[in-house]
């Protein structure tokens, strides 16, 4: 193939990520070399392709393999570095990012974003705030989205204070908050119960998407909020922002929890619309726990897949179905679940509407 020039990077990135899984690292190396022969001369952006291709498959570990090896032939750039420390900061491996980290400033290449922002969602992650903070001041110059990903994660830990320092420095210095970042601090101050604080950040900004519905909806529902969560979820729709399949699965695991509870009424209930439902889709092992549960009492159940049920039911059968159990939930007084069926039946007329709705 090499001598009759049939092969491009695509085949050598298919060929490497197959041997490197195989655990074949010389060859991965001889394969460059092999290449080079056949005119496939040793170059950088090739060889970042391969990089990007392996670290896309966890194969982070091979991918530094073979950088190494290949440092004598290929001058390498401050990409390459950023694809191996995005890398393993996605495997969780901080320890060889750091080492990565070091070789690359040693090496002279100025600090990519990329890989500061990879390396402290890593650290927060970890639950290490300390070494992600530490990361952000000791990088200047950052802009948007690194403030954004840092108020994020303190907003997620509740530190509301911090996340508001932060927040304060960066309209001092110019930088105009997007809706991301007031979302975080809304879902914060929620968390810590300041519910009029976060009300009066939404009611400052100017045109309020789904991001910031979203922020209100999880932390009202944290807080065991439901009612109140389903009347953003009205008010979302009165103002044309669509809601889309996470909206829903968010409301359904307020009012019915994550994994299913018992609801007031002994006819409409989660057993009788989700347990029935997936009896109806004719997966009665899945079902098999949560009747158990009904029986015995006790019995530990995994979380209900709502998403899967939803998707499963997105067609003319499902349409019906909706209909009918949000007519049988307002009859019980149970309005709020109601509207919710509902709404999602409206969406889901068509199979092609279901197609336009977006994924959670």
């Amino acid at each position: 193939m090499g001598e009759r020039k049939l092969v491009n990077d695509k085949t050598f990135r298919i060929g490497v990520k197959y041997l490197a899984e195989a655990r074949e690292l010389k060859k991965c190396v001889d394969i460059f070399h092999l290449m080079n022969a056949y005119g496939f001369v040793y170059e950088l952006e090739r060889l970042n392709k391969v990089i990007e291709t392996l670290c896309g498959e966890k194969l982070v570990f091979e991918a530094k393999y073979i950088v190494m090896k290949m440092k004598e032939f290929v001058q390498l750039n401050g990409v390459t570095y950023k694809l191996l420390i995005i890398g393993f900061c996605e495997v969780g491996d901080t320890i060889e990012a750091s080492k990565i980290w070091n070789l690359m400033v040693d090496e002279g290449f100025e600090l990519e974003v990329d890989a500061v922002e990879a390396m402290m969602d890593t650290f927060f992650k970890n639950n290490r705030v300390d070494e992600g903070l530490k990361l952000f001041r000791s990088v200047g110059d950052l802009g948007l989205s690194s403030y954004r990903l840092v108020i994020n994660w303190l907003c997620k830990k509740g530190m509301v204070l911090q996340s508001y320092v932060l927040f304060d420095e960066m309209i001092k210095r110019g930088i105009h908050a997007d809706n991301a970042t007031l979302a975080s601090l809304v879902y914060g101050l929620l968390c810590r119960r300041r519910i009029r604080e976060a009300y009066k950040i939404v009611e400052g900004i100017e045109k309020v998407d789904i991001c910031v519905y979203h922020a209100l909806i999880k932390g009202l529902l944290k807080l065991r909020k439901a009612s109140e969560a389903t009347q953003v979820f009205r008010e979302m729709i009165s103002k044309g922002c669509e809601p889309i399949m996470h909206t829903y699965i968010m409301l359904l695991q307020g009012h019915l929890g994550k994994r299913g509870r018992k609801g007031p009424d002994p006819v409409v209930n989660f057993e009788t619309i989700f347990v029935g439902g997936l009896v109806k889709l004719g997966k009665s092992l899945e079902a098999t726990k949560y009747v158990e549960r009904i029986m015995s009492g006790g019995v530990e159940v995994p979380r209900f897949d709502y998403n899967k049920f939803l998707h499963s039911f997105s067609n003319e059968e499902g349409v019906t179905m909706f209909e009918d159990v949000g007519k049988k939930l307002r009859e019980v007084g149970l309005v709020d679940l109601a509207d919710i069926f509902q709404r999602y039946g409206e969406k889901m007329t068509t199979r092609d509407r279901r197609r336009r709705l977006p994924e959670a």
